[in-house]
């Protein structure tokens, strides 16, 4: 049966930048479910929902390329990282934002304003909470899974339960309001706040610390953003 995934493109935008929450029609997962902010590790044991990823491309029009499809430039300056392996001056180091090294293959998506920003929302409520530029390592990567960095609305009948937001939180589940997750600096500063409850986050591999967070049903999912979620915290720390 042909399928026409045209009726998944975006339909509502809230405040650009600051609130883009798109609703997306006929998405039926995510790849990941924000539940209640935890401390208790989940195991790392499955890939991501290829499903739920090809259906977020579609509908939002991106395409993500992997080490397993044949390699395209990124058309964005946020994604490239440093060409020397030097940082810029006052930035972080790739040993700092990526202390253990990457797992697996990694995926990459070119970023609009609106992702840019939502990235740069998420960089700032590191900073502010202390988790400092590997923790937004983490969180640009946890979003890049969960949403693409898009501040997603409610997806109708298709919904993930009633996971909103950058990182997919739920309200049923104590993350707050619909308005308050789909708020950028608010959805970030709870998901830093649940991170630094999870002891030695900061000795955890990437998909891990995400995971105790999310307890997304596909944890391994995060990993292979990780990459590229340190090439964005780098360039605009």
């Amino acid at each position: 049966m042909k399928l026409d995934f045209t009726r998944w493109l975006p339909a509502i935008a809230k405040d650009s930048y600051r609130k883009t929450a798109l609703s997306v029609a006929g998405v039926a997962a995510l790849g990941g479910l924000a539940l209640a902010p935890t401390a208790a590790a989940a195991p790392v044991t499955s890939g991501p929902h290829q499903g739920a990823v090809a259906a977020i491309d579609l509908a939002t029009g991106k395409a993500a390329t992997s080490a397993h499809q044949d390699e395209q430039p990124v058309e964005s300056g946020l994604t490239t990282g440093s060409a020397t392996g030097k940082p810029p001056a006052g930035k972080p180091s790739r040993a700092q934002l990526i202390p253990h090294g990457i797992e697996g293959a990694q995926s990459r998506v070119p970023l609009d304003d609106a992702q840019l920003a939502n990235a740069r929302a998420i960089v700032d409520a590191a900073k502010k909470t202390g988790v400092g530029d590997r923790g937004a390592v983490i969180g640009v990567a946890t979003s890049l899974q969960e949403s693409k960095l898009y501040n997603l609305g409610h997806l109708g009948a298709y919904n993930d339960h009633d996971s909103q937001g950058l990182f997919q939180q739920r309200p049923s589940s104590g993350w707050g309001t619909p308005d308050q997750i789909t708020d950028p600096e608010y959805a970030a500063t709870a998901f830093f706040t649940a991170l630094k409850n999870v002891g030695g986050w900061q000795d955890l591999p990437l998909t891990a610390a995400a995971q105790t967070v999310q307890v997304s049903a596909f944890p391994y999912a995060y990993a292979q953003w990780e990459e590229q979620a340190a090439d964005v915290v780098q360039q605009i720390w």
